[in-house]
């Protein structure tokens, strides 16, 4: 479980990064959305982890491996709006967030339980 300590910095990270996307993704993934949809940061916070959702984006698994191919540009660019915030800034480490994968392919197997239930009962 995180601390409220590590919450309020990923907070910080999260609204920041977001910014950073928003003003410059596109020299990273032109064309490309990015949404960071959670960073969950190590007790020590010197580790971040980015969770990424990218709209309008043929292959996911390729945009995030250009994200982490430019981890520490993002990382310096983080470094200059923070610095006055916190003493160490976090090593970022960017992943997929397939959470809205997972929602629909659950209602899909309940869709489909649901179906075989009417089925079985007609």
């Amino acid at each position: 479980m995180e601390s409220k300590r590590q919450q309020k910095f990923a907070g910080v990270i999260q609204e920041e990064l977001a910014q950073i996307f928003r003003k410059e993704g596109s020299a990273y993934l032109p064309n490309t959305l990015v949404t960071i949809t959670r960073v969950r940061v190590s007790p020590d916070l010197a580790i971040a982890k980015v969770y990424l959702s990218f709209l309008n984006s043929p292959n996911t698994s390729l945009a995030v491996n250009t994200v982490n191919a430019h981890a520490g540009e993002i990382r310096y660019k983080l470094g200059a709006r923070i610095r006055h915030q916190v003493r160490v800034i976090p090593e970022l480490s960017f992943f997929v967030d397939d959470t809205n994968e997972y929602v629909e392919r659950m209602d899909q197997l309940f869709d489909k339980i649901a179906k075989e239930r009417k089925d079985q009962e007609d």
